[in-house]
């Protein structure tokens, strides 16, 4: 069941996000992938988005979308609990449009996750992250994830594309100084 509130963050308005969202979320996370020469992939590596209430909300977890004054979608991120793993989950979906990377905004989806996780009753995370987001996993670094030296070379893509692992024990994260209200 989706509990995430509505929430104001400086002009924008983050909230749980809905199907109806799907087409504006997949547009906004390929707008990115095209920034690295490649593309969604919903029949492969995201078939998740097609049914975003039953994928996060319907497995115990969340997603959010962001959406600016004229309600476009600038930015997205989800928990997604691990099946049949108590405590572990997975970060998911972390995409901003160009115009809001490098602010505040990135640190505050990614404090509004570990805080979701931890109200979850969620220990640990874990995900792979794209080889190419070389800015994200310095972000990443910022609230404590560590990578352990996987990689993990991938095929489901419009392009083989290589990840890393990343994980956080959830009570050692640390979340981002922000002067953005939620």
């Amino acid at each position: 069941m989706n509990t995430t509130p509505t929430m104001r963050i400086g002009r924008c308005t983050l909230r749980a996000a809905t199907n109806a969202d799907a087409k504006a979320a997949t547009a906004l996370i390929d707008s990115v992938y095209r920034e690295y020469g490649d593309r969604l992939m919903l029949e492969g590596a995201d078939p998740d988005l097609l049914d975003i209430e039953a994928k996060y909300f319907q497995a115990g977890g969340s997603f959010i979308v962001v959406e600016d004054e004229e309600r476009r979608i600038v930015a997205t991120h989800a928990v997604l609990p691990a099946p049949g793993s108590s405590g572990l989950c997975s970060f998911k979906r972390l995409y901003l449009h160009p115009t809001h990377r490098g602010g505040e905004m990135g640190n505050v989806l990614m404090n509004w996750a570990i805080v979701e996780a931890r109200r979850l009753g969620l220990k640990r995370v874990e995900f792979w992250s794209d080889s190419r987001f070389k800015r994200a996993h310095q972000f990443f670094g910022r609230f404590g994830y560590r990578r352990d030296g996987r990689e993990r070379h991938m095929d489901d893509g419009a392009m083989p594309y290589s990840e890393y692992f990343f994980c956080l024990d959830l009570p050692d994260a640390t979340l981002a100084p922000t002067t953005l209200r939620v």
